[in-house]
């Protein structure tokens, strides 16, 4: 197996990340510092920094349906952050992020080269959102929408948008910009009330309660990593 990937599935970090560090000298195999091609195999012992790692650790994946006010931060010192809510009793941590006032679906994991390719704008994974604004939105404005509206100084992608009623639209995005949903809904004269993510990639949020979450299933889990190529 190669380094990288050693490292990665021990949870420490993603592959990329464990690139970085073999490159800076950070890493030995069996007492010899490491390269980017160096490969492990059984009983090879691996240090980072001179600290042993282990070996693969179990790799977990959830769904959680956050409730508005939860913080999507790993940081045990800010109240109300996602993994005390949860409580898992491993080390997991969300796959992107839900601003305070939004609700809905985000993974969870320890898996980061996932989440790597789960976040890269580039590879056009599909999010869908249902969105009420403030007041009846126009059927210009959800046009506009779906063709792209400037926000911090850039267009947005094209997106697939469909009215539900007076207030309310479902979204599909590609791309995962910073409150992005929320400031195409500024430009456009409208305040997002409520934000619900209901689906990422083949992951539905489905009938999960506000506040529990889930294991994926091994169909889920099949199907998200055909899509993320990993």
């Amino acid at each position: 197996m190669r380094l990288n990937k050693y490292i990665s599935e021990t949870g420490i970090c993603s592959r990329r990340e464990a690139d970085r560090w073999i490159d800076a000298g950070r890493v030995t195999c069996n007492g010899q510092a490491a390269t980017l091609g160096t490969q492990v195999g059984e009983g090879d012992e691996v240090r980072i920094d001179g600290e042993l790692i282990g070996s693969k650790k179990k790799q977990i994946y959830i769904a959680f349906n956050k409730p508005v006010g939860i913080i999507c931060t790993t940081d045990p010192e800010i109240r109300d952050n996602i993994i005390g809510y949860i409580g898992y009793p491993e080390r997991i941590f969300p796959v992107g992020r839900l601003d305070r006032d939004s609700e809905g679906l985000i993974l969870l994991t320890n898996d980061g080269d996932i989440v790597n390719e789960i976040l890269r704008s580039e590879n056009n994974h599909e999010k869908e959102y249902v969105v009420t604004v403030d007041r009846p939105i126009t059927d210009l404005s959800l046009r506009m929408m779906a063709s792209g509206v400037k926000i911090m100084g850039e267009l947005t992608k094209p997106a697939k948008v469909m009215r539900l009623d007076a207030q309310s639209f479902r979204i599909i995005l590609t791309q995962g910009l910073n409150r992005q949903i929320r400031r195409m809904c500024s430009a456009l004269g409208y305040k997002a009330q409520r934000l619900e993510r209901v689906r990422i990639m083949n992951i539905h949020l489905g009938k999960l309660s506000s506040g529990q979450w889930r294991h994926l299933t091994l169909a889920e889990l099949s199907g998200l990593i055909r899509d993320t190529g990993i």
